[in-house]
């Protein structure tokens, strides 16, 4: 039966989006000569006019090592809590009905979603009113549960790895502790296995609150021991235990949804406040989620765009792609975002840093 197909992809960008695109159009064109239809920034381009584009194969030539979409993405468009501006303020009202009516009008059979735990929530709320969906998990973050690793992840870690290693040689050189900031916001994967991978002296992580006393007295023991510089790496979603997470616009003043940054420098503040020693602060921000995808994050984006299609194929709606062991399958979306993949403060990975001599926050 001939369809057509919608894709969309949602939240922060990530390299491995158009390879999933890509994946998509290529299978769906070849296998089964079923249209497929791009919409344009995410939920945004359903929810008012309708934003999209024909994708066909010339549309998707050249665009495996690209990072970024060619689709553009929002993480504002939530139909459930959309702003609407009632009597000259914005309010956030339900417009998943309008959403809805958009999507009949675009006249396709089934939406797939590529996005984070956001994205997934509302492909989630969509099919319980009735929208064929299929998910597609995206977050450099690693957080989704349901599967081994998301694409982009991978990428991002090597960023990470690669900055240390450039810093390790300025703080050496200077004497100085150098305190640097990656994205994390409620889970600390890559803020751990970069500073294992790079060489960090500490990392601090939002699953282990950390105590400022211990860490500078882990970077007082290097400088007795003959060390005057450190790395330390934290997360974004890090926070003292005796404190709370770091924002910079709160939910109140950004619609409903909090930024967080800053923690980097509160770190910074409480070395140099306990510690006679220069601190610099590195935020890669958005730098970790820009350019071309490595190897293994293009094959598996390729990959579950790949599988997406044959999930529509087989009338398997409500479920998203899941990579588990060597094999991409299928699983209930509401299963991925029931709770999220966070580090375990007590697995293997963090007792490793641990044996290697790094401080993890206690």
């Amino acid at each position: 039966m001939s369809k057509t197909i919608a894709i969309l992809t949602g939240g922060g960008d990530c390299p491995g989006l158009n390879a999933v695109i890509r994946g998509v159009v290529r299978s769906a064109v070849r296998l089964h000569g079923w249209r497929v239809l791009g919409i344009e920034d995410g939920f945004e381009g359903l929810v008012g006019d309708l934003r999209w584009r024909e994708l066909d194969l010339d549309a998707v030539r050249g665009i495996l090592p690209r990072g970024g979409t060619i689709l553009g993405t929002s993480n504002r468009g939530n139909p459930f809590s959309y702003p609407v501006e009632v009597n000259g303020k914005l309010e956030l009202q339900d417009v998943s009905d309008r959403l809805l009516e958009n999507f009949r009008q675009l006249g396709a059979d089934v939406l797939i979603a590529v996005g984070g735990d956001g994205t997934l929530k509302i492909a989630q709320g969509l099919f319980e009113k009735g929208l064929p969906v299929v998910g597609v998990p995206k977050t450099i973050d690693n957080d989704l549960r349901a599967t081994d690793v998301t694409f982009g992840y991978r990428t991002a870690v090597t960023i990470v790895t690669e900055a240390l290693d450039r810093l390790h040689t300025t703080a050496e050189s200077h004497h100085r502790a150098m305190v640097v900031e990656v994205m994390g916001r409620d889970a600390g994967w890559i803020a751990l296995e970069s500073g294992i991978a790079g060489s960090a002296d500490a990392i601090l992580i939002p699953e282990i609150p950390y105590s400022s006393e211990r860490l500078c007295a882990a970077i007082e023991q290097r400088r007795q021991n003959g060390s005057r510089f450190s790395i330390v790496v934290v997360a974004e979603g890090a926070f003292a235990a005796e404190g709370e997470k770091t924002l910079q616009v709160t939910a109140e003043q950004n619609l409903g949804v909090e930024r967080l940054g800053g923690v980097g420098h509160q770190v910074a503040r409480q070395i140099e406040s306990c510690l006679d020693m220069e601190t610099r602060v590195v935020t890669l921000g958005h730098l970790q989620r820009g350019g071309s995808p490595e190897p293994f994050d293009r094959i598996l984006a390729s990959r579950f765009g790949v599988k997406a299609v044959e999930l529509i194929a087989q009338q398997k709606y409500g479920q998203m792609v899941a990579l588990k062991g060597q094999q991409v399958v299928g699983v209930e979306i509401a299963q991925a975002i029931s709770r999220l993949n966070l580090v375990d403060p007590d697995g293997e990975l963090v007792k490793t840093a641990e044996s290697l001599g790094i401080m993890v926050g206690r």
